[in-house]
């Protein structure tokens, strides 16, 4: 029987298998020692868990219950983490979010193991040591629609599983214990505000992910949705000017003079059954001249931003609190604030020198 001591939780494979519950952890300890053995393998690949983490831990506890090993062949980290994810896909209980992730996963690693050949080796700490070269010979299409037909969805719906699984890991290293909330339907925010996690600069990853984590009840309701009241019927239609506007938006507005007599298509003979006047009237009320924005108009943005950031920094303050507890947190804060003053102070020399 293998030693304990001699394998390794690597925490990028274990970060792909979804976690037990407290519930389900405990039934398989009590099944374990009522068979009085680990009846399934802890599978390890050069040392590294792959799968069997409960187990293995376990086995920790338990010392005395034997267990077994079964040792993988992958070319690269790359192969064992696309095992990790098909293996755990196999798996009945999953939420539609951990298949959704395996899936991202997945797509990502097969990718970037067909894109390049690393050569990998270890040092006498057990740490890698990676070569690249590129290999253009990978059919990324191929793969996506292959992961597609074998997880039964659309193509489209595996590169958004990437970018969700992307968005994942942002929010994870932004802040840990965000993926198993996610993962778990603890929270639930959509797939659209996860991937959004991953574009956001670094800096700015805490605060939005502790206001998509927000529960329902803690969110702003959205404002009711305007119904656009339906033109009135004539009997000929108007040429919709207002168009005209959409398809030249980077023409200087202007005052266009409406048409004394606009023509309007009518059938020989044919009474028209509204007002000419009436209709004239409306021709014309469409014309008008736009205002250009000025300073004074966008007043309301330099507001709305300050607004805004004193919004999200009192929000990272509540929910973490220990970033102004903490020296090292508060030290951070503080050459941020320092950064402010110096621009503020800026804006105001340049205010003082155009009086």
């Amino acid at each position: 029987m293998m030693n304990l001591n001699a394998l390794k939780i690597d925490p990028e494979f274990q970060g792909k298998i979804p976690p037990l519950t407290f519930e389900e952890l405990n039934q398989l300890e009590a099944n374990i020692l009522r068979d009085g053995r680990i009846i399934n393998p802890i599978i390890v690949w050069r040392g590294l868990i792959v799968d069997g983490h409960n187990r293995y831990t376990i086995a920790k506890k338990h010392p005395e219950i034997p267990f077994t090993v079964h040792e993988k062949e992958f070319a690269s980290r790359y192969e064992a983490i696309i095992w990790i994810c098909k293996n755990q896909l196999g798996r009945r209980n999953l939420t539609p979010e951990q298949k959704k992730y395996l899936v991202g996963k997945q797509y990502e690693a097969e990718k970037s193991s067909h894109g390049e050949i690393r050569k990998e080796s270890h040092d006498e700490n057990g740490r890698f040591h990676r070569s690249y070269q590129i290999d253009n010979s990978g059919d990324v299409k191929k793969t996506c629609d292959r992961i597609a037909a074998e997880n039964n969805m659309s193509g489209i719906s595996v590169i958004r599983a990437e970018s969700f699984a992307k968005g994942i890991d942002a929010a994870e290293e932004a802040v840990p214990g965000t993926r198993q909330k996610v993962l778990s339907g603890e929270v639930k925010p959509t797939a659209a505000e996860i991937a959004s996690v991953a574009r956001a600069p670094p800096e700015e990853r805490p605060a939005l992910v502790a206001e998509i984590c927000k529960s329902k009840e803690q969110k702003p309701p959205k404002p009711p949705a305007q119904k656009q009241k339906a033109p009135p019927a004539v009997a000929a239609p108007l040429p919709d000017v207002s168009t005209f506007d959409e398809e030249a938006p980077d023409e200087e507005p202007t005052s266009t003079p409406a048409p004394s007599e606009p023509i309007f298509p009518q059938k020989e003979n044919e009474p028209l059954k509204v007002d000419r006047q009436q209709i004239l009237e409306i021709a014309n009320n469409r014309y008008h001249v736009k205002q250009l924005a000025n300073g004074a108009a966008m007043l309301c943005e330099v507001s709305g931003a300050a607004n805004s950031m004193m919004r999200r920094w009192e929000s990272v303050f509540r929910e973490y609190p220990d970033i102004l507890s903490d020296a090292e947190n508060r030290a951070s804060v503080g050459r941020t604030i320092q950064k402010l003053r110096d621009y503020l102070k800026n804006l105001e020399d340049k205010m003082e020198e155009l009086l």
